[in-house]
């Protein structure tokens, strides 16, 4: 203990010795129009000292001769100056950076639009969060979407801890999760999708909540989750990490991207295994024991400024294997012989061609083919199938000063086959869908912009679904914007839904357009935005969004007999809707992020009401974060969940969860302290997630962790001469 408070002080303690201060004023513009920039950070280098610039581009801060001012700001060069006993009102002019600009593109849009002009409320995951959450959880992107408002990641295996998303409480098969603007993870593929995609490739993330069917089509009812890979830039990346965890875990992560005249890569490899974890006194596993490996290699060819082209591939394997855990021990007792064994399989490739017909118009094909094999074995029990997927879409796109175009058609083709092993009713699906879509986006005045769109969908053995959608952008002062967007989806009828995926499939009969029908939904979003600068050195941004989606005739799985299940559209409805809230505070080198979700989601079947499962009505989000730019950072976090429905009737325990985080940072390395979930809250401390034997066990609903407390210290440094930056997290 004594040599740790020695070292914290040794971190973070020290003084700042200040000379003769006086007062620095200057107005700041950019060097491209000349309009004042709002919002520039100047600090004080090597100090926690700074502010910002107010709506008018001034700015002012007491700071001594010979101190050097630090001008930055998103999209623009840095600037220094050094101060001197006779400044006068410094006047300064910020360069534009193109590099910089790119990251806050938008591709869900597939327009070149920023995401402060876009009609559609897009919620952006920047490269900095990834990176941030990568050191944290570098084997997949759970604690990345978990941590979002209205955004749910539920468990649906206890012991293999198989997971999906769910937003604003619709189960997950009505959200899409895309790859580059690829459905990579929808039918077989949704069940393990989160649980083996680690993010250390991606450049960013981009949520839209609510329906997304012009551009993406009817299965954006919930909304949408593009994950946006990085690429290849002339300035080389490479990046190791090497991940231990108190789990268990080791993670091997690398990135390689580089881009050259007119060719450029990116190599991205991973291998993640972990022996199986039970923190507790249950004695089933929290974490299985698995094995990963991925890789994905991409090709970038740059014919010219106009026209590329980009081939990608992917592959994983993964071996999971959850149970009891004195079975996966090797004891060969058969009292402890209970075991859920995943075994899969994803082979993939990706082709987009991008070519720039002028200065304002271009013209996109991509198009993907993926292999995906999944076997489930327990002890008496075995389901095993191949899904077979191909995606095809060709878009032209015209972008005005005033009104911006995209048309185009998409043909979309799953195909799973199961491998007969018993003489129940084979589940084989096929999903074709054949498309073409248009949509709008009209400046009408300098406060108003209007999105307009309609996508005409040939669904096989369901026939035609036609979904208009409109969303609106209001700019109603500098400091404050609305949105407002509606439209109507559609999901096909399919075996794979959180609930079949908790049976394994076992002893659900087949779906059929003969007696399932397409699911059919329509649904609203309305947000308020408002952001200033309070006084020199304070920030605020508010954003207030209410929701609303009404999902009718629903698949539910309905119980025939002791061993027999079917998916029916029962003859109603599904309505969620609520709010959530974001607020964000600044004060010097202090941030503060606090989020609220309220969430209503009922099923309405004739005269009986009931209350969606696992989906806490209240959840908060806080966290507290004090950061000196390349110096040091303190985070905590605190994360609260109202009580669940379970099946059961019961409801389980409202909680919290609490992490904090300490990284000190020097020129070439840092050292990062995380203490995850350190109050332990574990579903285990409620009760028991079982009933019956250890030998046949029923779980109960999770609604909770069972991982329970994780202890991450994280040293990152510079290398040897070719490596970038190399990460130790123990």
């Amino acid at each position: 203990m004594k040599n740790i408070i020695i070292l914290l002080f040794v971190l973070f303690g020290g003084s700042i010795l200040y000379g003769q201060e006086q007062k620095i004023s200057g107005h700041i513009t950019s060097a491209t129009d000349k309009t004042p920039l709002l919002g520039v950070s100047i600090r004080i280098k090597d100090t926690p000292r700074g502010t910002t610039t107010n709506e008018q581009g001034d700015f002012s801060i007491k700071a001594a001769s010979g101190e050097v001012l630090v001008f930055s700001f998103i999209g623009f060069r840095s600037l220094e100056y050094t101060i001197t006993q006779t400044n006068i009102p410094l006047i300064l002019e910020l360069e534009e950076e193109e590099t910089e600009l790119e990251g806050l593109t938008i591709t869900s849009t597939r327009s070149s639009r920023t995401i402060e002009k876009v009609p559609t409320r897009i919620e952006l995951i920047t490269a900095e969060e990834l990176d941030e959450k990568a050191n944290m959880r570098p084997s997949d992107l759970r604690m990345l979407l978990s941590e979002s408002t209205g955004i749910q990641v539920q468990t649906t295996s206890p012991i293999s801890a198989n997971a999906g998303i769910r937003i604003q409480g619709l189960d997950g098969r009505y959200t899409q999760i895309l790859k580059d603007g690829f459905p990579a993870y929808s039918g077989a593929a949704s069940g393990l999708g989160l649980l083996q995609t680690p993010p250390l490739d991606l450049k960013q993330v981009e949520v839209i909540k609510g329906a997304s069917s012009t551009l993406y089509g009817g299965g954006a009812i919930a909304g949408l989750v593009n994950l946006i890979s990085k690429t290849p830039t002339p300035a080389r990346e490479l990046l190791f990490h090497i991940d231990g965890t108190s789990a268990k875990g080791l993670n091997l992560n690398a990135f390689y991207g580089q881009k050259f005249n007119h060719v450029g890569t990116t190599l991205f490899a991973s291998h993640s295994r972990n022996q199986a974890y039970a923190p507790s006194d249950t004695p089933f596993s929290a974490i299985p024991r698995f094995e990963r490996w991925v890789v994905n290699p991409k090709l970038f060819l740059y014919f010219d400024e106009d026209t590329s082209l980009n081939i990608g591939i992917n592959a994983m394997v993964e071996q999971r294997l959850g149970g009891h855990i004195e079975y996966l021990r090797g004891n060969t007792d058969p009292a402890y012989h209970y075991f859920e064994e995943n075994n899969t399989h994803r082979y993939g490739g990706q082709l987009t061609f991008d070519h720039h017909i002028s200065e304002d118009s271009r013209f996109q094909l991509k198009s993907s083919i993926n292999y995906f094999q999944r076997e489930i074995v327990l002890p008496d029990y075995r389901f095993s199938g191949t899904q077979l997927s191909s995606f095809t879409e060709g878009f032209y796109g015209l972008e005005r000063e005033k009104t911006d175009w995209i048309i185009g058609v998409t043909l979309l083709d799953h195909r799973f086959k199961e491998q007969p092993l018993t003489t129940f009713p084979l589940r084989d699906e096929q999903e074709m869908i054949v498309g073409g879509f248009a949509q709008n986006t009209w400046k009408t005045t300098p406060w108003l912009e209007i999105e307009s769109g309609l996508r005409t969908d040939f669904v096989k053995d369901y026939g035609w679904v036609v979904l208009p959608r409109l969303a609106s952008l209001f700019h109603l002062s500098e400091k404050l914007t609305s949105r407002i967007s509606g439209g109507l989806g559609y999901k096909t009828p399919t075996l794979f839904t959180e609930e079949s995926e908790r049976f394994h499939y076992q002893n659900i009969l087949p779906v059929s357009s003969q007696k399932n029908r397409l699911e059919k939904s329509y649904g609203a979003n309305f947000d308020i935005n408002y952001q200033t600068l309070l006084g020199e050195e304070w920030t605020l941004s508010i954003n207030q969004l209410f929701f609303y989606t009404y999902l009718d005739h629903p698949l539910l799985l309905e119980n025939l007999s002791p061993k027999k299940y079917h998916l029916t559209n029962i003859e109603g409805h599904i309505h969620t809707k609520g709010l959530e809230t974001n607020v964000k505070i600044g004060y010097k080198d202090f941030k503060l992020f606090l989020g609220y979700t309220l969430t209503n989601t009922q099923f309405h079947e004739g005269d009986v009401f009931t209350d969606n499962l696992l989906t806490p009505k209240h959840r908060t989000n806080s966290i507290l974060f004090y950061e000196v730019e390349d110096k040091w950072k303190i985070g905590l976090e605190a994360y609260y969940f109202s009580s669940q429905l379970l099946s059961d009737g019961e409801r389980g325990h409202p909680y919290w969860m609490t992490g904090f985080i300490v990284e000190k940072l020097w020129k070439h390395c840092s050292v990062y302290i995380n203490f995850e979930n350190f109050l332990d809250v574990r579903q285990t401390r409620f009760g028991s997630i079982y009933t019956g034997s250890e030998r046949a066990p029923v779980f109960k609903d999770i609604y909770a962790p069972l991982d329970g407390f994780v202890f991450n210290v994280l040293l990152s440094r510079d290398s040897l001469s070719f490596l970038k930056t190399t990460i130790f997290n123990y």
